[in-house]
């Protein structure tokens, strides 16, 4: 044992607790006097053994884990239940290096109390798929649950030692929009609950797909807390735009689109498409089932873009995007050729693309609704969908329900918002890095959202988000995740560029009557919201909204 590494001091020499330091690894290397005291073993004996060689074997996990209670072995073979709360000491690169602590011996609870919470614990995480966490600021995980060895391969120390772990193993292409979520979180002033859904490397390099149920815990005179399940939805993600033609919302999307349906099995070639999408390659009349699904879509597709599909095509299939999407000319039944959009996600099964699914579009005829741009809708079409949604509330209403209560399907919100100095971002940089920028907002604002919801871009830098199923106050709780997330820096070029977000939100507590109602309240709230650098503000009908500040 080097000197350096002890605690100094001739009062730890004789404090009558028993002081301990471990290393980052649990291997003991210190003890004071009060040690023998206590336990009966000798501090020679014990120094450089790992403290958990000492634990009742039932308790070695969910001290990894955190849990500061457990029963510990003396000298004479006894276990008797003890608490250690050790606080951990860190490196310039802020990796721990030890942690240090008294340890007591509980004497005021019966070890049959103790037994029965140790083991209401351990069933309650057991009964958990996933992984239970908390987090302090400066500090990275003060807990963190066994199954995160089993859901990513990393051990409870490797994880827990460095405070900036989770950080460094996130997804590259995940992380700034994560960052800015959770900063917001350690920075904010008030308790909330709130969401992510990323991409997290496993330590045997697979990409897990991370949803993330959070709560940022505000006390006063403590550095901010969050606590958390991870739960691996990787398969969900993988699968979820297959096809479900029971599905109303999804059903509606598609009339709005007015795209063609495609479902695709690559373990037998077959490939499934709707009406629509016959009708826009001049089909008519024939079926929908083909055998031979790769050859009949290369007959589709003309020659001169057979090469750029199909590297669109295998570097979604490696992994190397999430999606696909790509515009080609189309050979169509008339002789001519057609413009379309091919855009799809395949689902994967042990690293193998099993299946593929998605839509097709005639960007002809989606001119009129989509913005060439962004490739996201456009007025019109946002405008119908809303007015769908009225128009379903209205429904409901007029069977006598008057009383919306949280979980009611025909709830919905409108988002509205717009960048912040965009237009300086034009004039400094030029409009080619302000298109790329709207791009990549279009792509975030995508990701902040579910399959139901819709986000279109209105004009310039002006967008609208449509929330559907959603009470007021998580229509709240999600204009602050989308305003955290395009708060994060754009990486455009050789330029990093950083623009905050006006957003204002009316809910269908509201009762608007009309579209135009809903758009009006929504402008309303995000002129307070930019006018007085609020971020969010939700629409009052007395003009001064509740709104949430996300720190820039």
């Amino acid at each position: 044992m080097h000197a350096n590494a002890t605690p100094s001091g001739q009062l730890l020499q004789l404090l009558p607790e028993a002081v301990v330091q471990t290393n980052a690894l649990w291997i003991l290397t210190y003890l004071n006097p009060a040690w023998y005291t206590l336990t009966g073993h000798s501090m020679e004996g014990a120094l450089g053994q790992s403290l958990l060689d000492f634990v009742h074997p039932e308790d070695t996990g969910t001290l990894r884990a955190g849990m500061p209670v457990f029963r510990l072995r003396f000298a004479n073979s006894d276990y008797r239940w003890m608490r250690l709360q050790l606080h951990p000491e860190s490196d310039a690169a802020n990796r721990v290096i030890s942690r240090q602590g008294v340890l007591l011996e509980i004497t005021e609870i019966t070890e049959q109390v103790l037994m029965e919470v140790r083991e209401r614990f351990l069933r309650l995480l057991e009964t958990i798929d996933g992984v239970v966490w908390e987090a302090e600021l400066g500090l990275g995980n003060t807990f963190l649950s066994p199954q995160v060895e089993r859901l990513f391969g990393y051990t409870v120390e490797e994880w827990r030692s460095d405070p900036g772990f989770w950080r460094a193993h996130v997804h590259p292409d995940d992380l700034p929009a994560a960052l800015a979520i959770d900063d917001a979180a350690y920075h904010a002033t008030h308790s909330y609950a709130y969401e992510m859904s990323y991409r997290l490397i496993a330590q045997s390099g697979n990409v897990v797909w991370v949803r993330d149920l959070c709560r940022v815990v505000v006390d006063k005179d403590r550095p901010n807390r969050m606590i958390g399940l991870m739960i691996d939805v990787t398969h969900q993600k993988n699968t979820e735009l297959e096809l479900v033609q029971s599905d109303n919302r999804y059903a509606l999307a598609t009339r709005g689109s007015n795209d063609g349906i495609w479902d695709w099995n690559l373990q037998t070639d077959v490939l499934h498409v709707s009406e629509r999408f016959h009708e826009i390659v001049g089909l008519n009349g024939t079926g929908n089932l083909h055998d031979h699904g790769w050859h009949f879509l290369q007959q589709l597709i003309d020659p001169d873009d057979h090469e750029r599909v199909q590297i669109a095509y295998r570097r979604h299939l490696a992994g190397n995007s999430p999606n696909f999407s790509v515009d080609f000319r189309a050979c169509h039944g008339s002789g001519r050729l057609v413009w379309v959009n091919w855009r799809g996600v395949a689902q994967l099964e042990n690293g193998v693309a099993v299946r593929m699914a998605g839509s097709l579009s005639d960007l002809a005829e989606r001119g009129s609704s989509y913005d060439a741009l962004t490739n996201l809708p456009g007025r019109p079409l946002f405008r119908d969908r809303l007015e769908h949604a009225i128009a379903l509330q209205r429904e409901r209403t007029s069977q006598g329900d008057d009383a919306l209560t949280q979980g009611d399907t025909t709830m919905f919100a409108v988002l509205l918002l717009d960048l912040n100095q965009f237009k300086a971002v034009n004039d400094t940089l030029g409009h080619h890095v302000g298109d790329q920028l709207l791009q990549q907002v279009a792509r975030r604002l995508e990701s902040c959202v579910r399959a139901v919801d819709l986000v279109a871009r209105m004009s310039g830098d002006e967008f609208t988000v449509l929330l559907e199923s959603v009470d007021h106050a998580g229509a709240t709780d999600r204009a602050r995740q989308i305003a955290a997330a395009l708060a994060a820096p754009y990486q455009i070029g050789t330029h990093t560029v950083t623009v905050g977000a006006s957003i204002g939100v009316v809910s269908s507590q509201a009762g608007f009557a009309t579209t135009d109602d809903y758009l009006r309240g929504a402008d309303a709230a995000m002129y307070q919201a930019k006018s007085h650098s609020l971020g969010v503000c939700v629409f009052s009908e007395h003009g001064a909204g509740a709104n949430g500040r996300v720190p820039r």
